[in-house]
């Protein structure tokens, strides 16, 4: 499946128990930046894509941003400055 978003959004691999997602979640809530949350404890396929996007390790949020490249753990800025580009 292609978790490719479309442009101006992302897509976040998360667990409900990362506080780091829901930092971020809360920080792009606030700027108005759209996103699409993908439980991967729940979506299945989803923790072994993030695996290949992390040299093995299921590390979340692992974002997908429209141009097709990932970032792990990113900031707001990066997020800002990626959907920019």
């Amino acid at each position: 499946m292609d978790y490719t978003p479309e442009a101006g959004s992302i897509t976040m691999f998360s667990t409900t128990w990362c506080g780091y997602c829901r930092r971020l979640k809360t920080q792009l809530d606030a700027q108005g930046i759209g996103y699409t949350e993908i439980n991967i404890e729940d979506v299945p396929g989803t923790a072994e894509l993030v695996e290949k996007l992390n040299g093995g390790n299921q590390t979340v949020p692992t974002v997908i941003f429209p141009d097709g490249t990932a970032a792990t753990n990113p900031s707001l800025n990066d997020v800002k400055l990626r959907l920019a580009a």
